[in-house]
């Protein structure tokens, strides 16, 4: 008995030892070891960027960064030929990342090798070259002018103040009394003693014009 377990034991050491050099050979050609362990991993292939592209992304641009700096600050690479910095459709306000594409194809190199993880008010810019491929026809649409947001104030405007139909202002005045339902519940379940204003819920024709005894003598 004695000797079968030892054989068990050299043969568990055996296969130990093996497992061991096994790992150890993977995790010399892994790039990194996992912090929470187990075996090496590799970093997946990259393709190569094409040497043809001109298409720089910047991310991370800074508050107060628009065109006009990005322009201004650009053009010391070389000669831009057009600019886009992303904006939201109806505040108008930067989403902090851009385009800029270059005419010069050794510029966009430089400038992405020189710009790339760059420190700029608190913010380190991304910048990346984009494949031809990979440019999407409506990038460049809006580039090189400034965004001009909607004036939603006006439009929300005139919004409520059109002309409604019997039924529209019959939908409008039942959502105006649900609310007003709900507020009158708040309202008694937190204890106050309060009446609410009641709504009429009827179109009301336009008041006459009262006349005074002044107006009808002149």
């Amino acid at each position: 008995m004695r000797a079968k377990a030892k054989k068990d034991m050299v043969k568990k050491i055996k296969k130990a030892s093996s497992q061991l050099l096994v790992s150890s050979k993977k995790n010399e050609d892994a790039d990194f070891l996992p912090l929470e362990g187990g075996p090496g991993r590799k970093f997946p292939d990259q393709a190569p960027v094409d040497n043809n592209a001109k298409v720089l992304y910047i991310g991370w641009i800074p508050h107060g960064f628009y065109e006009k700096e990005m322009e201004g600050f650009c053009k010391q690479f070389g000669t831009i030929k057009r600019l886009r910095i992303s904006r939201n459709k109806k505040t108008g306000k930067s989403k902090h990342f851009g385009f800029i594409e270059f005419e010069s194809l050794e510029v966009a190199k430089i400038m992405a090798e020189s710009m790339h993880n760059y420190l700029m008010f608190e913010h380190m810019l991304q910048v990346d070259r984009v494949p031809p491929e990979r440019v999407h026809p409506k990038l460049w649409n809006g580039a090189n002018s400034i965004y001009k947001p909607l004036n939603w104030t006006q439009i929300e405007r005139k919004r409520h103040n059109k002309e409604r139909t019997v039924e529209e202002h019959k939908k409008l005045v039942e959502r105006i009394l649900k609310r007003n339902q709900k507020r009158k519940k708040k309202i008694e379940a937190a204890g106050i003693e309060y009446e609410c204003p009641e709504i009429v819920g009827s179109i009301q024709p336009a008041p006459k014009k009262i006349k005074f005894d002044d107006e009808e003598s002149e």
